[in-house]
């Protein structure tokens, strides 16, 4: 990074300071690892060779005090050399559409889009919303929207599945609990160098984009709808005011769902392959309840329940998300050993 050549190029420049990012939590941690080992080798080193009372009762709590330490350092370092997946870094597609339930289900993709909104802020990510398709009532029958900022593929990647929602819909008189669900997909985005579409198989389509009731309406024809003719794919896109942004956006989220279906195809084929329980992401998996009158949201893959369901919808998800990757990092190690 010091070299002046180095220095010069911006593009090498910042490929060698992530990778530099990347590198330096497994330094540390080996770092640690080895002093922890060294400090107990002297210590018992010491316990050894010296008849000193006052000197082997300090080397007895340092040797104890490495050992305690050191299979905690270790299990750190065994984390951060796992496998990584080759997505975390990238930014994230989420897609949540309204399921079993009617406009209740709308309404609960729309508070589902909102706690996500919320969670990104607090990690300091930028939400922007592709495309809308809202209710009378505000709720959302689908939306899809990228989240761009560092690990939010890595976090978010958890969340795709079968999101279920027991409560008193706004719309329901007698005060009776009703469940509905909504789906969540959440897909790495994808560049042209990473997924080559063909142009000749997709049909391009230019329209007005609209909202609920009228609002929302694009005096200009600048609403993108993109299909993938050998699969039947359909985007749209139709949040930006340019055509070509639209455009751009809707290919690029094409593209993901296109790469996404091929690696569930290629994991269906390696069916017979141990794969960990977190994370398959699976559309048809319920995978998080979320109970209002009790006031519990449950991950039932990791059997976790937190009684805070204000905080959570309001985009307090860490404890749940870092719960799903604890878990992950677990049943990682168990197949690596």
């Amino acid at each position: 990074m010091e070299a002046p050549e180095t220095y010069a190029d911006p593009a090498a420049y910042g490929a060698l300071a992530k990778e530099r990012r990347e590198l330096e939590p497994v330094v540390d941690a080996w770092r640690e690892v080895r002093r922890l080992r060294a400090a107990a080798e002297e210590a018992q080193a010491l316990l050894d060779t010296e008849t000193d009372q006052e000197l082997r009762a300090l080397a007895r709590e340092e040797l104890d005090g490495a050992l305690e330490a050191l299979p905690e350092a270790e299990l750190s370092l065994k984390k951060l050399l796992l496998p990584k997946d080759p997505n975390d870094g990238k930014n994230v597609i989420v897609e949540i559409r309204g399921g079993v339930g009617g406009e209740e289900s709308a309404l609960f993709a729309a508070s589902l889009y909102r706690m996500y909104a919320m969670y990104a802020e607090r990690r300091g990510w930028q939400v922007a919303i592709a495309n809308l398709n809202e209710t009378d009532l505000g709720g959302m029958k689908e939306v899809s929207f990228v989240v761009e900022g560092e690990g939010a593929f890595s976090r978010l990647k958890f969340e795709s599945g079968v999101h279920r929602v027991q409560r008193v819909p706004e719309t329901e008189t007698q005060g009776r609990v009703h469940t509905s669900t909504a789906t969540v997909a959440v897909l790495p985005e994808m560049d042209e160098q990473e997924f080559k579409l063909d142009m000749n198989e997709l049909r391009i389509d230019v329209f007005r984009s609209s909202g609920a009731g009228g609002q929302k309406v694009n005096k200009t024809s600048s609403a993108i709808r993109v299909t993938h003719i050998p699969t039947g794919t359909v985007v749209e896109c139709q949040d930006e005011r340019s055509q070509y942004k639209n455009k751009a956006r809707a290919l690029s989220i094409l593209a993901s769902r296109l790469a996404q279906a091929e690696r569930e195809k290629q994991d269906a084929q390696r069916a017979d392959e141990r794969r960990s329980q977190v994370g398959a992401g699976m559309r048809n998996e319920r995978i998080r309840t979320y109970n209002f009158p009790q006031g519990r949201v449950t991950d039932h893959r990791i059997g976790l329940t937190v009684y805070k369901i204000d905080a959570v919808m309001n985009g307090d998800l860490d404890e749940i998300i870092d719960g799903l990757i604890t878990a992950d990092q677990a049943e990682k190690l168990r197949q690596e050993a």
